[in-house]
């Protein structure tokens, strides 16, 4: 096979990161814009050892779960937007499953629960490139930009405010912004944007376009510079929550920066949460990778559990600080490396520890201080199903065992799915 080649495929089965598996003459051709069942003619665009990675040009026998020919699968958030959602949830699964068995040898607890979420609006985090002035997501493996309109992951009310941006920054004599962020509670009323600049940006030049109707906050900063400027507004959005818990309903606040990481679905941020509180016991808890302190707070609320809450980056460690102090319930708030604090004498282990790590899963050293603290239950949050299942096998190899393990599609239209997996020792 060579690049630009022509093949007619057999697409078999979906492959993590979005792509479908078919086969060539023996090679593996991973396939774009395809459904599992489908025979597609396909464009070869890149070739390495046995695999190449091919898009769709045109559909010969099409699935009964492919949607309108219309749909820009291409684009930035939608490699899944051709196929029928509920087909979406299958393939997630599958590619759950597949990871489990194939890099982790295991077989699932149980059969694995996908849990739903409304595909458009859905996002309140996003980051979008700049190019020319225009705004934009990039599309699969390139870096050309695709409208985020058309992707319908945003609210309408963020495109707009997005495009008031866009008119802005057109205006201007130079162009320093490279990449916009976008965080805004659950309920749209609050919105942040951060612009992050060039190495040699005028911030001077930004003061004048600092205010746009829908936006309670812009700040910015340069790209090699952790430091954010707030031009206007406040860099912080906040969100007042509600999850069930062992005694009825439980409340509580979260604040974070624009800059910190936080989970995107507004719809299922709470059953999220919900998932990871319902699986710890009363008692000691850490929670590593603990971001803005999300499941740390929420955990403290229920008032028998002592939580250490551990993160590494500033802004998000800043945002764990407030709120840890702000809880109902003891959280105390570490801003330190997982691998440092992990490798630190303790008195005694906890009985549960949470980790939410980044899509590289567990460090090798952050996994080999985990096990040595021997905690008689891990929650694993992943966002990743391969490393996901790297890291499972690991754990099990340390005399653990995979008990649950639930998903939550965080991202519809799109290859990526959330797990949340419990072990036991």
């Amino acid at each position: 096979m060579r690049v630009g080649d022509q093949l007619t495929l057999k697409v078999e089965k979906p492959a993590a990161g979005g792509r479908m598996i078919a086969r060539h003459e023996g090679a593996v051709v991973l396939v774009a814009g395809a459904i599992p069942g489908e025979v597609v003619r396909t464009r070869v665009e890149r070739v390495q050892r046995h695999t190449a990675w091919a898009a769709t040009t045109e559909v010969l026998d099409a699935s009964a779960d492919r949607l309108g020919s219309d749909i820009d699968w291409s684009c930035g958030g939608c490699v899944f937007a051709h196929v029928r959602y509920a087909r979406q949830l299958v393939l997630k699964r599958e590619i759950i499953c597949d990871a489990l068995r194939r890099i982790g040898h295991l077989e699932p607890p149980e059969a694995v629960e996908v849990i739903a979420s409304p595909s458009d609006g859905y996002r309140m985090r996003a980051r979008l490139h700049v190019q020319a002035g225009r705004l934009g997501f990039f599309r699969e493996g390139s870096h050309t930009l695709c409208d985020p309109e058309q992707t319908g992951q945003l609210l309408a009310e963020t495109v707009t405010a997005l495009r008031e941006l866009e008119s802005a920054l057109r205006s201007s004599n130079r162009l320093d912004v490279i990449e916009i962020e976008v965080a805004e509670n659950v309920s749209g009323s609050e919105r942040a944007i951060h612009l992050d600049l060039s190495h040699d940006a005028d911030v001077s030049s930004l003061a004048s376009k600092a205010s746009v109707p829908g936006v309670t906050g812009i700040s910015c900063g340069r790209v090699d510079n952790p430091r954010a400027l707030v031009l206007t507004g406040t860099p912080l959005v906040r969100d007042d929550l509600s999850v069930p818990g062992p005694c009825g309903a439980l409340a509580f606040g979260i604040v974070r920066h624009v800059r910190s990481f936080f989970q995107a679905n507004r719809f299922l941020l709470a059953p999220l949460v919900a998932s990871v509180n319902e699986l710890i016991p009363s008692g000691r808890v850490i929670d590593l990778y603990a971001g803005v302190g999300l499941f740390a707070v929420a955990v403290a609320a229920n008032g028998d559990r002592d939580v250490t809450a551990v993160e590494g980056d500033r802004s998000a460690a800043d945002d764990l600080k407030r709120n840890a102090a702000a809880a109902t319930g003891s959280v105390v708030a570490c801003h330190q490396s997982v691998e440092a604090f992990l490798a630190a004498e303790r008195e005694f282990p906890p009985a549960t520890i949470v980790v939410d790590p980044p899509r590289t899963g567990l460090s090798k050293v952050a996994l080999k201080g985990l096990v040595q603290w021997r905690a008689d239950r891990l929650v694993y949050v992943s966002c990743d199903p391969a490393t996901f299942a790297r890291d499972a096998r690991a754990l099990v190899d340390e005399g653990y065992r995979l008990q649950r393990l639930r998903a939550f599609d965080l991202f519809p239209k799109t290859a990526h799915v959330e797990t949340v997996g419990m072990f036991e020792r």
